[in-house]
């Protein structure tokens, strides 16, 4: 519970207006709505045990827990998950997330509709690249293995000069000549995502694919992009005190 609580103070202090927005945790959740609990089970009902295999790679060997869950994550779908919101009005549902939760959605749009619900809709996010390339992975064990919101801007430059993969070639004179790859340089693919000037990261990656613009260089962009983007969150993110996150948790009708 603490540690979502800590994640759901960062999704505020990105600007989510307390009139239009509305966050639960699926424990306590579930015990002040009962129509949340009502529809996980419905949704249960609707997938055998052999679809659940099918779609997750579940064994026999693998607790119930398990098998269950895809129903609490599919349940928000539903809107009357949410009466205090939508009353019993049977509400469109877009879901913005990572191509690893398709599975669960998948499924809900093939349930929705035997349960008299419109199907619905994703946006597929793209991952954020570990630092060390795309054959790693990040992760809160490896501190050098991402950017955290929590990071100084000290500890933001450091890691991107010690720690971000490059794309550039071995040597100054390679790389004059042949230029980096962008595609597999990590600094680049962090500009991707927070460089809000498209035209300036097109400039970027022509003049690092030709050689005119080196490694260093690249590293020292992103690190001028990232620093006041993270700064600026900390300072955001200190003004969500215990107050304004329950003010967001409770149930209360929103102006949307």
């Amino acid at each position: 519970m603490k540690m979502a609580r800590e994640n759901a103070k960062d999704i505020i202090a990105m600007g989510f207006d307390l009139n239009k927005t509305f966050i639960f945790h699926d424990f306590d959740f579930m015990g002040k709505c009962p129509s949340f609990y009502q529809n996980i089970i419905r949704i249960q009902k609707c997938v055998t045990f052999n679809q659940a295999k099918g779609i997750f790679g579940f064994t026999d060997s693998d607790p119930i827990g398990k098998i269950g869950f895809p129903a609490v994550q599919a349940a928000p779908c539903l809107s009357t998950c949410f009466p205090f919101i939508f009353g019993d009005k049977k509400v469109n549902c877009l879901i913005p997330c990572a191509i690893d939760q398709d599975p669960y959605f998948r499924m809900t749009r093939d349930v929705c509709p035997r349960l008299g619900f419109p199907k619905p809709a994703l946006i597929h996010s793209t991952f954020f690249p570990a630092l060390q390339g795309a054959k790693s992975k990040m992760s809160a064990s490896e501190l050098n293995s991402a950017i955290f919101l929590t990071d100084t801007p000290k500890k933001i430059k450091d890691k991107i000069n010690k720690h971000a993969f490059s794309g550039g070639k071995p040597t100054l004179e390679e790389h004059r000549a042949k230029g980096g790859d962008p595609d597999i340089d990590v600094p680049f693919q962090l500009l991707q995502f927070f460089l809000e000037d498209d035209a300036r990261l097109e400039e970027i990656r022509v003049a690092y694919t030709k050689g005119e613009l080196l490694s260093g260089e690249m590293k020292k962009i992103a690190i001028e992009t990232l620093q006041p983007i993270v700064a600026e969150h900390q300072a955001r993110r200190k003004d969500v005190t215990d107050q304004v996150l329950d003010e967001f948790l409770s149930l209360r009708k929103l102006t949307c």
